[in-house]
């Protein structure tokens, strides 16, 4: 091939990478699937405590939710190599690059094999240290050894199936990524129900039915990216093993980490400073935190609609395709977060006496209603936003606002909680969660006259 007719396809690829148009339904395509996707993840929680629940062995119970904590602190670190991967995708996608959409896959599926190794092979180390960090009694100990030391095993199979859900996002393909969820919450489901209950493995039969769900995902998602990849071009040993792009990808997902444990720490102070208003405050909170995680989930899947197609419109230097992203992805999150708080204002009471039978946690959790409905809300945009970041890959900036956001939300908790109990606690979260929304947002500005 001729130099001139190599360059007229790259332009005219360029050129087709950078006409797409963003629409509420390439929007919704992408929302709707994922929001269904996350909402399997507490429906697995319930099943998980439903089983063991039958037994009727508080440790048990104990054991299961003290394992649950530590492997979702462990695999959040790790959630980095789905978002990061989601963005560098969406970004190749949108320059119509298909090498670089192989390459940032596979950097993706090494980082996962090296990182999933390593915990599997630490996982009797992790298991005694969260032992030691519960200080439950022995039996609930126990429970959480056995949780933790089979759970991890899963620990390789379940960071590639992230790079795979990452790659499958970044290419907008919201179905598909449904279809995935699906298949490993569905056989986790399934097999935690037959090996936990029918067969009376209990703790042990939950366990090794994530680990099998997650290894039954990750063959089907490799097959599937496999055979698309054999159709496309082969993808040189050099661009894979690209340092720069290594180094690229280890920044971001850095920045993403940094982030991730600095979220953690701000809920974990939240749930820390209400447990010092006493036992029922802090079973009050937690009821109601569970409403602003459930309409998490929801805002969520907007949040990776916006990580798609904000980074597919920078990656195709294309500024109005972002614009249209930024508008539509906010559209739908406020307007989702709206029916959220309505829904909660005018329902939450009789949810509250759904969740709990205590009298006094409902009465405690009443007062403190309205603060945990605003919520959806005042988080909307920090959700968006994030997104945003993500997509485009600017992560110095969404980590600097976190930490900044973090710094501001405690000073508002050493404030305001002294001053105002419990209402002072839920105006700290609201303050916290405004500040990451809105200093993003501010920055976003002088990212866009810059970025195209």
């Amino acid at each position: 091939m001729l130099p001139q007719e190599r360059g007229s396809l790259d332009q005219a690829s360029t050129a087709t990478a950078r006409t797409f148009v963003v629409t509420n339904r390439s929007v919704l395509t992408i929302a709707v699937p994922m929001t269904l996707a996350y909402l399997t993840t507490p429906l697995l929680g319930i099943v998980d405590t439903a089983v063991v629940g039958q037994f009727g062995d508080a440790a048990l119970l104990g054991g299961l939710a003290a394992g649950a904590l530590i492997f979702d602190v462990v695999f959040t670190t790790f959630n980095f190599l789905r978002s990061g991967t989601t963005g560098l995708v969406a970004q190749a996608f949108g320059r119509g690059d298909e090498l670089e959409e192989q390459a940032v896959f596979w950097r993706a599926v090494l980082i996962a094999i090296v990182a999933g190794i390593v915990l599997a092979a630490l996982a009797p180390l992790l298991a005694i240290a969260g032992q030691w960090f519960m200080a439950a009694d022995p039996r609930v100990r126990e429970a959480m050894g056995v949780y933790i030391r089979i759970r991890l095993l899963a620990a390789p199979f379940s960071l590639i199936n992230y790079a795979i859900l990452g790659y499958v996002l970044g290419r907008g393909e919201g179905g598909l990524g449904l279809m995935l969820q699906l298949v490993l919450n569905g056989i986790n489901i399934a097999l935690c129900i037959l090996l936990g209950l029918e067969l009376g493995w209990g703790v042990a039969g939950v366990a090794w039915a994530t680990v099998t769900g997650e290894f039954v995902a990750m063959l089907l998602g490799l097959a599937i990216v496999v055979r698309r990849f054999r159709a496309a071009p082969a993808l040189p040993r050099h661009r894979l093993l690209d340092m720069a792009a290594f180094l690229r990808m280890l920044s971001l997902n850095r920045d993403i980490m940094i982030r991730s444990f600095s979220l953690l720490a701000a809920f974990a102070l939240f749930t820390r400073q209400g447990a010092q208003f006493g036992t029922v405050m802090l079973a009050a909170n937690a009821v109601l935190m569970n409403f602003f995680l459930i309409a998490g989930y929801f805002l969520d899947g907007f949040a990776t609609a916006a990580e798609q197609l904000a980074g597919r419109a920078i990656g195709a230097r294309a500024a109005p395709p972002f614009r249209q992203a930024v508008k539509l992805t906010l559209f739908w999150g406020f307007g989702l977060a709206g029916a959220a708080t309505l829904i909660l204002l005018r329902g939450g009471t009789d949810l509250v006496a759904l969740i709990t039978t205590s009298e006094d946690v409902r009465a405690v959790a009443d007062i403190y209603l309205p603060w945990a409905a605003f919520t959806a809300l005042s988080g909307v945009l920090a959700f968006q936003m994030d997104g945003v970041f993500i997509g485009a890959t600017w992560s110095r900036d969404m980590r600097n606002m976190m930490l900044l956001s973090f710094l501001v939300f405690s000073a508002a908790l050493l404030t305001l909680a002294p001053a105002f109990g419990n209402h002072g606690l839920w105006a700290s979260l609201h303050v916290f969660l405004l500040v990451r929304g809105f200093s993003l947002l501010a920055i976003l500005r002088l990212r866009v006259r810059t970025a195209f």
